[in-house]
């Protein structure tokens, strides 16, 4: 799994060239759109309540000496957690209704490693846009029920620092689950596009990974997230779909 987390690593250096090459900044557009209004709305909704949160967190300690460091205290754990709510629903709301303008996109650069059209299903603008909704819907249930523990094992000592990595690791899976599924729609079915993934773990956190870093870039990242990480993911996904058939 790791050879291939580096390999989904590996295929962003080369994104930002392929897609110059393709000319395919034209089909990002709307998808940068979607982005950067989802971010405004998810994180500007976070950062209004990271302070109700906060608040009701430090009622938890009813004793006077102290309270305005557990106060503060109580302020920065409920932000963290509306921070790490609040990526992983911008994440999916994104990859759901950017699936219409992502799937061309890896079709495209399909077609161009494979040398010739290489599709072998054909869809709809509204099939591709409810697959990406069942797809993410399905992932973002699956990754609040993972971390909802993992958050209350980072309260447990020494054991609580393992919590960091583990929800990079989850944030970073269904992040490259949803670029992959991109190209897999056209030659998966739903259940077979899921089993894919399992079974190629280490790209979905590979391309992921960058993903989830990308967002940390102030502007920038939340407008080259898309771009970058679905070119990387559909090329390693076409390499990965040639080693097996």
């Amino acid at each position: 799994m790791i050879k291939n987390t580096a390999t989904g690593i590996r295929a962003y250096f080369g994104a930002f060239v392929l897609i110059s090459k393709l000319k395919l900044w034209k089909f990002f557009a709307v998808p940068m759109l979607i982005s950067v209004v989802t971010a405004l709305i998810v994180f500007g909704s976070a950062y209004g309540l990271s302070d109700n949160i906060g608040a009701f967190i430090s009622k938890i300690w009813i004793w006077d000496w102290s309270k305005k460091t557990f106060e503060s205290i109580g302020i920065f754990i409920g932000g963290l957690i509306i921070i790490i709510f609040g990526l992983i629903v911008y994440k999916h709301v994104i990859l759901a209704l950017s699936a219409p303008f992502m799937s061309p996109v890896s079709e495209k650069i399909e077609t161009y490693l494979a040398g010739t059209k290489h599709v072998h299903r054909k869809t709809s603008f509204f099939q591709e846009l409810g697959r990406g909704i069942r797809i993410n819907l399905r992932n973002l249930c699956l990754e609040l029920l993972l971390t909802i523990p993992i958050l209350l094992i980072g309260f447990i000592p020494i054991i609580g620092i393992m919590s960091t990595v583990l929800l990079l690791l989850v944030q970073a899976y269904y992040a490259g689950f949803g670029n992959i599924d991109y190209t897999l729609e056209r030659h998966f079915n739903y259940r077979e596009s899921v089993k894919f993934v399992q079974n190629h773990r280490g790209l979905a956190i590979g391309n992921g990974l960058v993903f989830i870093l990308c967002l940390f870039i102030p502007i920038i990242g939340v407008i080259l997230v898309l771009p970058l990480s679905v070119t990387a993911a559909s090329v390693v996904t076409i390499e990965a779909l040639n080693n097996e058939g």
